[in-house]
């Protein structure tokens, strides 16, 4: 990998890291926030090689709430049971009343990293 790929990675997961227990954000916000709008899919392939780094991945979806990356997990539903440990509510792959968990890092964070 590139030193400015690991650079960005390691962003991606210090954005991830203070993600709040019960909440998730998309790809697609960490990109926004980091300032590579058009990232989503890096941070995607961030969220992938996150495993063994502490980084609560099964936080992050896509920008509709799909749990797209519910194949990097081990067993077939451990990100949804992740997820509905922390009660947020997963049908058919999808959070529910993703608008009322949806945690924006533009929003909550103040300084760039």
């Amino acid at each position: 990998m590139k030193p400015e790929t690991e650079s960005f990675f390691e962003r991606v997961y210090e954005v991830a890291k203070r993600i709040p227990y019960g909440r998730a954000t998309s790809y697609g916000a960490i990109a926004k926030y980091l300032g590579a709008a058009k990232s989503a899919r890096i941070v995607g392939y961030a969220m992938n090689g996150s495993f063994g780094k502490d980084v609560p991945a099964h936080r992050v979806v896509n920008r509709k709430g799909l749990l797209t990356g519910k194949h990097h997990f081990e067993g077939t539903n451990l990100m949804q049971q992740l997820l509905e440990n922390e009660g947020i509510e997963v049908v058919e792959n999808q959070i529910q009343n993703f608008e009322a968990v949806f945690w924006d890092p533009s929003k909550e964070l103040q300084a760039h990293l």
